[in-house]
């Protein structure tokens, strides 16, 4: 049977990067659950752009740190929905605590919300598309910290890394499903995150990016949609940076350079 995605769960779609997914998943033809953490406002925000598009919208709370009952309210959001086409993990949080006065507590909080959350998620929504005959899409929001580290983000680097990692073996061994996984890793984005919110990115100079720019979250929200289609059939294993180009300077750089001095030869 040819792939054809129906029913998405978007983890964290209240705002930023999240919601921008959900209603790119819902213009592409989905019905869509997506979670909540804190901003139950946001998420009915979201739901009534997933209904102005004429698809069905279902939200629920979820605290990936809560381990390991976080599973069950993916499962509950999948039996509304009648199962699962496609699952993004987008729930994550930071903490910016320099390594030296990174305390256990706030390092555990991290790794649980970032990875151990993810684990459990992701691998309630592949069993309910192995049980239901296969097929299906699980597409994890990293960062470009899942490959270079920033200053002051221990935790969070580790927590990226280990998903990175995670999402490459879960390829490995669905592929024979004809489930594919993949990362997508967004640099700076314009989101409540980063302290951008409701603010465009294409008037904030960024001189240590190649584009000069942070991103949209729309932006990020296309190639996840991509990733989601018919059309990515035979992309497994892989991660995207959606950065505009930050990686190939250097998180620092990318962020911490005040001058284009540098595009000079």
């Amino acid at each position: 049977m040819p792939f054809e995605p129906r029913r998405a769960i978007v983890t964290a779609g209240d705002s930023g990067i999240g919601r921008a997914v959900a209603v790119a998943l819902a213009a592409a033809g989905m019905d869509v659950a997506l979670t909540w953490h804190s901003d139950e406002g946001g998420a009915r925000r979201t739901a009534e752009e997933i209904q102005g598009l004429g698809r069905r919208a279902v939200t629920a709370q979820l605290d990936t740190s809560d381990l390991p009952g976080c599973g069950a309210v993916i499962d509950d959001l999948m039996d509304q929905l009648g199962g699962l086409d496609v699952f993004v993990n987008n729930a994550g949080t930071g903490d910016g605590k320099p390594f030296l006065d990174l305390d256990y507590e706030t390092w555990r909080s991290t790794v649980a919300t970032d990875l151990d959350g993810a684990f459990v998620c992701i691998q309630r929504a592949a069993r309910r598309m192995v049980a239901d005959g296969g097929q299906g899409r699980i597409i994890a929001i990293t960062s470009v910290h899942e490959t270079q580290p920033r200053v002051g983000a221990a935790a969070y680097d580790a927590a990226k890394h280990g998903l990175g990692g995670l999402i490459k073996t879960v390829a490995l061994e669905l592929g024979r499903h004809g489930i594919t996984a993949n990362s997508v890793a967004p640099g700076e984005i314009a989101t409540p995150m980063t302290g951008q919110t409701d603010q465009d990115p294409h008037a904030v100079r960024r001189p240590g990016v190649p584009l000069g720019r942070p991103g949209d979250a729309r932006e990020i929200a296309a190639v996840v949609t991509f990733l989601a289609s018919p059309a990515a059939s035979y992309v497994t294993g892989a991660s995207w940076a959606v950065d505009g180009g930050m990686l190939n300077m250097g998180p620092q750089a990318g962020s911490h350079l005040t001058s284009d001095d540098w595009r000079e030869a």
